[in-house]
């Protein structure tokens, strides 16, 4: 056996060991919280509402802190609180969302948009970045078109640990805001703006194109990647 046949078979023997629950139609995965410091959150689309249910309560039995359903619309939302009457949830951002047991707050995440239309992906990376023990500073409409927007968000820009950027057409908010401030900025390109913002893609391209380079950018309306990596940035920062 090869050098690299032995270091893949000792890796699935590790993977083994690792913690899920099958449902059949799905692997649980309860281990991730500890082993990544973020539980798996439920994508609700593709999914039944009795589903959704069933990986919430699998995911709360086994102690998650937090449970989060994104892409969730009102049947998904209603499967959640079915799971935990407790639940809370953000119609517009399309979330549903249980916290048990949130991490102590630590670091700083502000997030500036360009346009109120982009509220839905704002609130998911708030939510998420919340949920993951971050404090969290949202500056909304405020994008290249009325640049004096920005003015009151700067000092939060400055003193944020992470900066989140969403922003549609021409998404230059983003590079304005990386040539600002000392933090890494995550850009989210969104899927707002006329016929050739193609759904987000002349955003992503923008932002991609950068010449600031302090930015990186994830999906188109990605609120959730973006949390989560933001929300582990700032709390790195601040320990």
């Amino acid at each position: 056996m090869s050098g690299v046949e032995e270091s893949l078979t000792a890796l699935l023997q590790q993977l083994r060991g690792t913690g899920f629950t099958d449902l059949g139609f799905a692997r649980v995965d309860t281990d991730r919280e500890a082993r990544q410091g973020a539980p798996e959150a439920i994508m609700a689309e593709g999914k039944t509402p009795e589903e959704i249910e069933a990986i919430a309560r699998v995911l709360l039995d086994e102690g998650a802190g937090s449970v989060l359903v994104t892409r969730a619309d009102a049947d998904a939302r209603a499967a959640l609180r079915r799971a935990a009457p407790e639940a809370e949830e953000h119609e517009r951002a399309r979330l549903a969302w249980v916290a048990r047991s949130v991490p102590e707050s630590r670091g700083l995440v502000t997030i500036v948009s360009g346009g109120t239309g982009d509220g839905p992906v704002v609130h998911e990376a708030r939510v998420r970045a919340q949920l993951l023990g971050t404090e969290v500073v949202v500056h909304e409409d405020a994008g290249v078109a009325g640049l004096h927007r920005l003015a009151p968000a700067v000092e939060d820009l400055r003193r944020a640990d992470c900066v989140i950027v969403v922003a549609g057409w021409d998404a230059a908010l983003a590079s304005v805001v990386g040539g600002l401030v000392a933090a890494p900025v995550i850009g989210v390109p969104a899927s707002t703006g006329y016929g050739a913002a193609f759904g987000g893609v002349s955003a992503l391209l923008s932002m991609l194109t950068s010449c600031a380079a302090g930015v990186a950018v994830v999906n188109i309306d990605d609120g959730f990647g973006a949390g989560t990596i933001a929300a582990r940035i700032a709390r790195a920062a601040a320990s």
